[in-house]
């Protein structure tokens, strides 16, 4: 396995620019002057990433009041995304990273088990980037169940 270098608070976030569900490119750098949480995801549709997903979008408002704009980050191809996008009602961007290359530089890609082996793939992280693009926090192989409503408290939301 390739090392991967995690980020850390103070470092400036990578910058990065993927198409979206609609196949638009959207990129970190369109979300300057707001706080974002970036938030990386293994797979679209799967048990976890739908909670995760509807936990953030059940949270939306509340987030976006607070001036906090939210980004999912998944390596699924764009058909995938559009269509969890579309069964779950999810309105803010989902963005495919074919090839985890983004994943990888934000150090959201690693060795993990599933189903008792060991694979690579994507560790489910979320960072919170500040309007000036550095990054606040980041958690690494964080829990699908629970983690919006942490973050909405250490977020003061």
């Amino acid at each position: 396995m390739t090392a991967i270098t995690k980020l850390a608070a103070g470092q400036q976030a990578p910058g990065f620019t993927l198409p979206d569900a609609a196949g638009r490119e959207v990129s970190l750098a369109d979300f300057r002057g707001r706080r974002v949480v970036v938030y990386f995801y293994p797979k679209a549709a799967t048990p976890g990433c739908t909670t995760e997903a509807c936990d953030f979008r059940d949270s939306l408002d509340a987030l976006n009041a607070a001036g906090v704009s939210v980004i999912g980050v998944s390596p699924d191809p764009v058909e995938d995304i559009r269509a969890f996008a579309d069964d779950f009602s999810l309105t803010f961007p989902l963005l495919a990273d074919d090839g985890a290359a983004v994943a990888r530089e934000w150090g959201a890609w690693g060795e993990k088990v599933v189903g008792g082996e060991v694979r690579e793939g994507i560790l489910r992280s979320t960072a919170v980037v500040s309007p000036e693009g550095v990054v606040e926090s980041i958690e690494y192989g964080v829990q699908a169940d629970g983690h919006v409503a942490e973050l909405r408290t250490r977020l003061g939301l």
